[in-house]
């Protein structure tokens, strides 16, 4: 079974405010995002990677790595959401016999076989998830061709999504897909588990 990937990209001055402390904030939302969107492209089961994003800067590096970009159609209310549903939008018209799946771009650490594994596990559902590390967020939305979805990320994500039919896939708390990082801490565990090349370089360089 062929799967198309959105990753909605902020890219804004704000960008993962609770790392505020680290200097490098803003380069660390970046190679969050690229070591993401390379981890899915490198997934064998990923047929396209469409990125939603209004960053100028950091499209061309992320289309460099072979996604596909969707500029973002800005709204003034629940704008995560939104350029979310523009990405699923823009997969599902191009690529209409695919799967979905809805990833955050917060995921360095993440690994293509794992993706794999996630996908093959949501391939029984017509409508999944993947919690994050916590539990109470999700990292991973996942919905069968032609089966209707809305995305609700944001706090408590993981209940509007289980309420609204998504099946929770059991993925340890430990693997990468579930590894999104917010907070220095978060950083910490997804280093443990192993981070993609991007964020790697640029910790690297600031320890050295």
């Amino acid at each position: 079974m062929s799967w198309v990937a959105v990753v909605p990209v902020k890219g804004n001055p704000g960008a993962k405010s609770r790392l505020a402390d680290l200097p490098e904030r803003a380069a660390l939302a970046d190679a969050f995002a690229l070591d993401t969107v390379a981890a899915l492209v490198a997934a064998s089961t990923v047929e396209r990677v469409f990125v939603v994003t209004g960053d100028e800067r950091l499209a061309p590096l992320l289309a460099h790595l072979g996604a596909v970009i969707v500029r973002e159609k800005r709204t003034p209310v629940d704008s995560l959401n939104s350029a979310i549903e523009q990405g699923v939008a823009a997969a599902r018209q191009a690529c209409p016999a695919a799967n979905v799946a809805v990833l955050t771009g917060d995921l360095p650490a993440l690994l293509g076989s794992e993706v794999e594994s996630a996908l093959a596990l949501g391939a029984v559902h017509p409508r999944s998830m993947v919690p994050d590390a916590g539990g109470a967020g999700t990292t991973t939305l996942l919905a069968l061709a032609g089966v209707p979805f809305v995305p609700r990320f944001g706090p408590g994500s993981r209940r509007a999504h289980e309420a609204a039919g998504h099946v929770p896939l059991n993925i340890p708390p430990s693997a990468s897909i579930r590894r999104d990082v917010d907070t220095p801490a978060d950083l910490d565990a997804a280093r443990a588990r192993g981070l993609g090349r991007f964020t790697r370089a640029l910790v690297e360089g600031a320890d050295a």
